[in-house]
Protein backbone atom coordinates (compact mmCIF):
# COMPACT_ATOMS: atom_id res chain seq x y z
CA UNK A 1 0.00 0.00 0.00
CA UNK A 2 1.22 3.55 -0.51
CA UNK A 3 0.80 4.27 3.11
CA UNK A 4 0.47 2.30 5.99
CA UNK A 5 -3.56 1.51 6.97
CA UNK A 6 -4.86 -0.87 8.93
CA UNK A 7 -8.49 -2.38 7.60
CA UNK A 8 -10.25 -4.88 9.38
CA UNK A 9 -13.94 -6.37 9.41
CA UNK A 10 -16.10 -7.06 12.67
CA UNK A 11 -15.51 -10.80 13.11
CA UNK A 12 -19.20 -10.71 15.30
CA UNK A 13 -21.32 -8.74 12.31
CA UNK A 14 -23.13 -10.07 9.74
CA UNK A 15 -26.45 -12.41 9.58
CA UNK A 16 -28.25 -13.48 12.68
CA UNK A 17 -28.91 -17.26 13.19
CA UNK A 18 -32.30 -16.87 11.84
CA UNK A 19 -31.22 -15.10 8.59
CA UNK A 20 -28.77 -17.86 7.93
CA UNK A 21 -31.17 -20.37 8.45
CA UNK A 22 -33.56 -18.39 5.69
CA UNK A 23 -31.01 -17.85 3.45
CA UNK A 24 -29.82 -22.33 3.97
CA UNK A 25 -33.34 -23.38 3.04
CA UNK A 26 -33.70 -20.77 -0.11
CA UNK A 27 -30.08 -22.21 -1.36
CA UNK A 28 -30.91 -25.94 -0.47
CA UNK A 29 -34.52 -25.67 -2.72
CA UNK A 30 -32.50 -23.60 -5.10
CA UNK A 31 -30.28 -26.60 -5.94
CA UNK A 32 -33.00 -28.55 -6.10
CA UNK A 33 -35.67 -27.04 -8.44
CA UNK A 34 -33.88 -23.76 -9.63
CA UNK A 35 -36.67 -21.73 -8.81
CA UNK A 36 -39.25 -20.35 -5.48
CA UNK A 37 -40.89 -17.88 -4.87
CA UNK A 38 -40.17 -15.78 -1.83
CA UNK A 39 -42.93 -14.22 0.04
CA UNK A 40 -41.48 -10.58 0.72
CA UNK A 41 -37.33 -9.69 0.76
CA UNK A 42 -35.92 -12.68 2.05
CA UNK A 43 -33.43 -10.38 3.49
CA UNK A 44 -33.43 -6.44 4.10
CA UNK A 45 -30.18 -6.35 2.01
CA UNK A 46 -30.39 -5.37 -1.73
CA UNK A 47 -27.23 -6.78 -2.65
CA UNK A 48 -27.83 -10.29 -1.11
CA UNK A 49 -31.39 -10.43 -2.57
CA UNK A 50 -29.50 -9.85 -6.17
CA UNK A 51 -27.84 -12.62 -5.50
CA UNK A 52 -30.51 -15.03 -4.74
CA UNK A 53 -32.37 -13.80 -7.44
CA UNK A 54 -29.51 -14.74 -9.99
CA UNK A 55 -29.89 -17.93 -8.36
CA UNK A 56 -33.75 -18.14 -8.95
CA UNK A 57 -35.05 -16.97 -5.86
CA UNK A 58 -38.59 -14.62 -6.90
CA UNK A 59 -39.61 -12.17 -4.29
CA UNK A 60 -43.28 -11.96 -4.59
CA UNK A 61 -45.80 -9.12 -2.28
CA UNK A 62 -48.59 -10.34 -0.84
CA UNK A 63 -51.42 -9.44 -3.58
CA UNK A 64 -48.95 -12.24 -5.79
CA UNK A 65 -48.96 -14.57 -3.27
CA UNK A 66 -52.80 -14.53 -3.25
CA UNK A 67 -52.67 -15.60 -6.69
CA UNK A 68 -50.29 -17.97 -6.99
CA UNK A 69 -51.43 -21.95 -6.75
CA UNK A 70 -49.95 -25.23 -6.48
CA UNK A 71 -46.43 -24.35 -6.25
CA UNK A 72 -43.87 -23.53 -3.62
CA UNK A 73 -43.16 -20.54 -1.48
CA UNK A 74 -40.64 -19.60 0.98
CA UNK A 75 -41.68 -17.73 4.20
CA UNK A 76 -38.64 -15.56 5.76
CA UNK A 77 -37.33 -15.30 9.58
CA UNK A 78 -39.56 -12.28 9.82
CA UNK A 79 -42.76 -14.61 10.07
CA UNK A 80 -45.49 -14.81 9.33
CA UNK A 81 -49.77 -13.62 10.33
CA UNK A 82 -52.31 -17.16 10.43
CA UNK A 83 -54.10 -15.69 6.99
CA UNK A 84 -51.26 -15.93 5.22
CA UNK A 85 -50.78 -20.03 6.22
CA UNK A 86 -54.53 -20.19 5.43
CA UNK A 87 -54.10 -18.98 1.64
CA UNK A 88 -51.50 -21.65 1.36
CA UNK A 89 -53.64 -24.27 2.22
CA UNK A 90 -56.38 -23.06 0.04
CA UNK A 91 -54.15 -22.53 -2.60
CA UNK A 92 -52.34 -25.86 -2.49
CA UNK A 93 -48.95 -23.97 -2.08
CA UNK A 94 -46.31 -25.66 0.00
CA UNK A 95 -44.55 -23.71 2.00
CA UNK A 96 -40.61 -23.61 2.86
CA UNK A 97 -40.97 -22.23 6.26
CA UNK A 98 -37.97 -20.52 7.40
CA UNK A 99 -39.82 -18.27 10.45
CA UNK A 100 -37.15 -17.84 13.09
CA UNK A 101 -37.75 -19.69 16.18
CA UNK A 102 -37.08 -16.79 18.25
CA UNK A 103 -40.37 -15.36 16.41
CA UNK A 104 -42.51 -18.35 16.37
CA UNK A 105 -41.74 -17.98 20.34
CA UNK A 106 -42.67 -14.68 20.50
CA UNK A 107 -46.26 -15.17 18.59
CA UNK A 108 -47.15 -18.25 20.64
CA UNK A 109 -46.53 -16.05 23.78
CA UNK A 110 -48.95 -12.96 22.06
CA UNK A 111 -51.68 -15.47 21.39
CA UNK A 112 -51.57 -17.03 24.97
CA UNK A 113 -51.70 -14.22 26.83
CA UNK A 114 -54.77 -12.64 24.60
CA UNK A 115 -56.46 -16.17 25.59
CA UNK A 116 -55.81 -15.69 29.34
CA UNK A 117 -56.27 -11.90 29.13
CA UNK A 118 -59.15 -11.38 26.47
CA UNK A 119 -59.68 -7.69 28.01
CA UNK A 120 -55.98 -6.48 28.16
CA UNK A 121 -54.49 -4.58 26.18
CA UNK A 122 -51.75 -6.06 24.32
CA UNK A 123 -49.24 -3.77 23.12
CA UNK A 124 -45.93 -4.52 21.14
CA UNK A 125 -43.24 -1.95 21.19
CA UNK A 126 -42.07 -2.50 17.42
CA UNK A 127 -42.03 -0.20 13.68
CA UNK A 128 -45.37 -0.58 12.45
CA UNK A 129 -45.92 -1.96 9.27
CA UNK A 130 -42.49 -3.99 9.69
CA UNK A 131 -42.88 -7.49 8.54
CA UNK A 132 -42.57 -9.17 11.97
CA UNK A 133 -44.76 -7.00 13.82
CA UNK A 134 -47.39 -7.70 11.05
CA UNK A 135 -46.74 -11.32 11.77
CA UNK A 136 -47.17 -10.79 15.22
CA UNK A 137 -50.30 -8.38 15.24
CA UNK A 138 -52.15 -11.36 13.37
CA UNK A 139 -51.74 -13.90 16.31
CA UNK A 140 -54.96 -11.70 18.05
CA UNK A 141 -56.63 -10.28 14.66
CA UNK A 142 -55.04 -7.12 14.73
CA UNK A 143 -56.52 -6.10 18.12
CA UNK A 144 -53.17 -4.85 19.50
CA UNK A 145 -51.73 -1.81 20.17
CA UNK A 146 -48.02 -0.97 18.50
CA UNK A 147 -45.74 1.62 20.03
CA UNK A 148 -42.81 2.52 18.24
CA UNK A 149 -41.41 5.23 21.09
CA UNK A 150 -42.27 7.18 24.01
CA UNK A 151 -44.87 9.72 22.14
CA UNK A 152 -47.06 6.81 21.06
CA UNK A 153 -47.86 5.68 24.59
CA UNK A 154 -50.94 8.06 24.60
CA UNK A 155 -52.35 5.07 22.09
CA UNK A 156 -52.77 3.45 25.95
CA UNK A 157 -55.62 3.33 28.34
CA UNK A 158 -53.57 3.52 31.70
CA UNK A 159 -56.36 2.45 33.64
CA UNK A 160 -56.96 -0.88 32.05
CA UNK A 161 -54.45 -3.82 32.27
CA UNK A 162 -51.76 -3.74 29.64
CA UNK A 163 -49.04 -6.59 28.92
CA UNK A 164 -46.40 -5.39 26.98
CA UNK A 165 -44.33 -6.98 24.80
CA UNK A 166 -41.34 -6.20 21.96
CA UNK A 167 -40.27 -6.91 18.70
CA UNK A 168 -37.23 -8.92 18.84
CA UNK A 169 -35.44 -6.66 16.85
CA UNK A 170 -35.57 -3.91 19.43
CA UNK A 171 -32.85 -2.49 22.15
CA UNK A 172 -33.05 -3.33 25.61
CA UNK A 173 -32.36 0.39 26.70
CA UNK A 174 -36.03 1.06 24.62
CA UNK A 175 -37.87 -1.43 26.22
CA UNK A 176 -36.57 -0.56 29.65
CA UNK A 177 -37.39 2.74 29.06
CA UNK A 178 -40.51 2.38 27.55
CA UNK A 179 -41.51 0.11 31.13
CA UNK A 180 -40.63 3.13 32.89
CA UNK A 181 -42.77 5.33 31.54
CA UNK A 182 -45.88 3.34 31.43
CA UNK A 183 -45.02 2.44 35.06
CA UNK A 184 -45.23 6.53 35.90
CA UNK A 185 -48.52 6.47 34.05
CA UNK A 186 -50.12 3.77 35.36
CA UNK A 187 -53.31 4.53 37.41
CA UNK A 188 -53.16 2.58 41.04
CA UNK A 189 -54.59 -0.75 40.91
CA UNK A 190 -53.93 -1.59 37.79
CA UNK A 191 -52.37 -5.02 36.30
CA UNK A 192 -48.92 -3.85 34.46
CA UNK A 193 -47.08 -7.44 33.27
CA UNK A 194 -44.12 -6.86 30.24
CA UNK A 195 -42.07 -9.36 28.80
CA UNK A 196 -38.46 -9.01 27.52
CA UNK A 197 -38.44 -10.99 24.60
CA UNK A 198 -36.04 -9.31 22.90
CA UNK A 199 -33.23 -11.68 20.93
CA UNK A 200 -30.03 -11.25 22.66
CA UNK A 201 -27.79 -12.32 19.85
CA UNK A 202 -29.24 -8.91 18.18
CA UNK A 203 -29.04 -6.71 21.56
CA UNK A 204 -25.67 -7.86 22.04
CA UNK A 205 -24.71 -6.23 18.72
CA UNK A 206 -24.58 -2.57 20.98
CA UNK A 207 -21.97 -3.39 23.03
CA UNK A 208 -19.74 -5.46 20.85
CA UNK A 209 -19.94 -2.46 18.35
CA UNK A 210 -19.59 0.29 20.41
CA UNK A 211 -16.20 -1.62 21.55
CA UNK A 212 -15.25 -2.18 17.93
CA UNK A 213 -16.69 1.54 16.69
CA UNK A 214 -13.84 2.81 19.48
CA UNK A 215 -11.21 1.24 18.32
CA UNK A 216 -10.62 2.70 14.35
CA UNK A 217 -9.93 6.20 13.16
CA UNK A 218 -13.07 5.53 10.94
CA UNK A 219 -16.36 3.23 10.89
CA UNK A 220 -17.55 2.20 7.22
CA UNK A 221 -20.66 0.30 8.61
CA UNK A 222 -22.38 -1.48 5.61
CA UNK A 223 -26.46 -2.55 6.03
CA UNK A 224 -29.29 -2.01 3.23
CA UNK A 225 -30.72 0.89 2.99
CA UNK A 226 -34.09 -0.43 4.52
CA UNK A 227 -33.15 -2.30 7.33
CA UNK A 228 -34.60 -1.19 10.24
CA UNK A 229 -31.72 -3.28 12.66
CA UNK A 230 -29.39 -1.45 10.56
CA UNK A 231 -29.98 2.43 10.95
CA UNK A 232 -30.11 1.24 14.53
CA UNK A 233 -26.19 0.05 14.89
CA UNK A 234 -25.54 3.08 12.32
CA UNK A 235 -26.97 5.47 14.60
CA UNK A 236 -24.58 3.16 17.77
CA UNK A 237 -21.58 3.41 15.63
CA UNK A 238 -21.96 6.91 15.16
CA UNK A 239 -22.48 7.75 18.70
CA UNK A 240 -19.27 6.17 19.52
CA UNK A 241 -17.56 7.41 16.48
CA UNK A 242 -18.56 10.51 14.79
CA UNK A 243 -16.58 9.50 11.29
CA UNK A 244 -18.86 6.70 10.84
CA UNK A 245 -20.07 6.29 6.88
CA UNK A 246 -22.98 4.08 5.64
CA UNK A 247 -22.57 1.93 2.57
CA UNK A 248 -25.16 0.08 1.15
CA UNK A 249 -22.93 -1.34 -1.96
CA UNK A 250 -19.32 -1.02 -3.03
CA UNK A 251 -20.28 2.64 -5.32
CA UNK A 252 -21.38 4.39 -2.08
CA UNK A 253 -17.72 4.37 -0.83
CA UNK A 254 -16.20 7.70 -0.10
CA UNK A 255 -12.50 7.23 -1.24
CA UNK A 256 -12.03 11.02 -1.14
CA UNK A 257 -12.86 10.56 2.86
CA UNK A 258 -11.26 7.56 3.15
CA UNK A 259 -8.15 8.44 2.51
CA UNK A 260 -7.44 10.71 5.23
CA UNK A 261 -7.76 7.57 8.03
CA UNK A 262 -4.80 5.59 8.45
CA UNK A 263 -7.25 2.64 10.48
CA UNK A 264 -10.70 1.50 9.41
CA UNK A 265 -12.81 -0.92 10.83
CA UNK A 266 -15.72 -2.32 8.88
CA UNK A 267 -18.84 -3.96 10.46
CA UNK A 268 -22.52 -4.14 9.55
CA UNK A 269 -26.42 -5.12 10.38
CA UNK A 270 -27.43 -8.30 11.04
CA UNK A 271 -29.18 -8.48 7.47
CA UNK A 272 -25.53 -7.80 6.32
CA UNK A 273 -23.54 -10.62 4.44
CA UNK A 274 -20.10 -11.10 5.11
CA UNK A 275 -19.11 -11.76 1.47
CA UNK A 276 -20.02 -7.81 1.11
CA UNK A 277 -18.35 -6.85 4.02
CA UNK A 278 -15.55 -8.26 2.18
CA UNK A 279 -15.87 -6.97 -1.24
CA UNK A 280 -15.96 -3.32 0.22
CA UNK A 281 -12.65 -4.26 2.13
CA UNK A 282 -11.18 -5.62 -0.60
CA UNK A 283 -12.25 -2.67 -2.65
CA UNK A 284 -10.66 -0.27 -0.61
CA UNK A 285 -7.29 -1.84 -0.18
CA UNK A 286 -7.10 -2.13 -4.02
CA UNK A 287 -7.65 1.61 -4.19
CA UNK A 288 -4.38 2.72 -1.63
CA UNK A 289 -2.53 -0.05 -4.23
CA UNK A 290 -3.52 1.31 -6.91
CA UNK A 291 -1.52 3.24 -9.11
CA UNK A 292 -4.76 5.12 -10.63
CA UNK A 293 -6.67 6.10 -8.03
CA UNK A 294 -9.31 7.80 -9.93
CA UNK A 295 -9.87 4.58 -11.95
CA UNK A 296 -9.88 2.47 -9.15
CA UNK A 297 -12.80 4.54 -7.42
CA UNK A 298 -15.00 3.01 -10.54
CA UNK A 299 -14.24 -0.36 -9.94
Amino acid sequence: MSKSIKIEIDVRSGFCHGVIRAIRKAEQELNTDKSLYCLGEIVHNSEEVSRLNRKGLQTIDKEQFMQLKDTKVLFRAHGEPPEVYDIAQRNNITVVDASCGVVLALQQKIRKAHEESPDAQIVILGKKGHAEVIGLEGQIGYSDIVIENESDLNKIDFSRQIILFSQTTKSVEEFNSIVAKIKENLKEGVDFRYYDTICRQVSNRIPELKEFASRYELIIFVSGKNSSNGKVLFDVCRSVNPNTMFVASLNDIDFDNIEHFSSIGICGATSTPIWLMEAVKEKIEHYFTSSDKNLNKKI
